[in-house]
């Protein structure tokens, strides 16, 4: 199987001066979920090369045995600093696309015409696609037979509570939450920082970093499941 990874290519957090970028957990959980299913994985990034790095997500707080296991592997991190440019990707060479979060995607992958695009070539081939975190942001601009592609799917995504717990809620260009439920879709949420993943039918989202492993299993499931029938 081969599942493409996208993340994101912005490093600016709004203006306050910070760096923002994607988070190593949220990568890093899903890749190896990924890895040990023995699935071809590809990298790819609106602008190729380097992904920004969240440097929050590289504090010692922040490391889980998936960042530990990154740190320590050479390829992977070789395959993280020559991302492909989204450009040069087509959906059909794939399986599913996976989207990991960082504040990073809210600015650039909401609003990049290409991976818009990819998102609903996967959606219109019934091919799985996934986002973690602030990562379902992609489903800002993306449509299905003309209507917002989650209208009236149950999806998930950063709270805003958890936004007002990380204080970025005057920061950031939108909040994950509320773009969900203004684009029709049936939002549900567990709890702050807890893992909490949703399935509706080729659609998974994850709640928060907690969800990044479980969202990628969630996308094995359903590779599984249409690889039976």
């Amino acid at each position: 199987m081969n599942i493409l990874m996208i993340l994101t290519s912005h490093n600016q957090l709004g203006d306050t001066g910070h760096k923002t970028g994607f988070w190593l957990e949220e990568f890093a959980a899903p890749y190896y979920v990924f890895k040990d299913a023995g699935a071809q994985i590809t990298l790819a990034s609106p602008k190729g090369g380097q992904p920004p790095l969240d440097p929050n997500s590289a504090t010692p707080d922040a490391q889980t045995a998936a960042t530990d296991r990154f740190n320590q592997d050479s390829e992977a991190q070789a395959a993280l600093a020559n991302t492909r440019p989204l450009a040069e990707i087509h959906a059909d060479a794939f399986d599913a696309v996976f989207y990991p979060g960082g504040h990073g995607p809210l600015w650039d992958l909401a609003e990049d015409a290409t991976s818009i695009a990819l998102v609903e070539s996967f959606n219109d081939a019934g091919k799985p696609v996934g986002a973690v975190c602030h990562a379902p942001a992609i489903f800002r601009h993306t449509r299905h037979n003309g209507q917002p592609l989650v209208k009236g799917r149950t999806v998930t995504g950063f709270t805003n509570g958890e936004e007002e717990g990380v204080q970025l809620t005057h920061v950031v260009p939108f909040l994950v939450e509320d773009m969900l439920k203004a684009n029709g879709g049936l939002y549900k949420k567990g709890e702050d920082w807890a893992s909490h993943v949703v399935t509706d039918g080729n659609v998974v989202t994850g709640q928060n970093p907690a969800s990044s492993a479980d969202s990628a299993k969630a996308i094995l499931a359903l590779l599984d499941h249409s690889s039976r029938h």
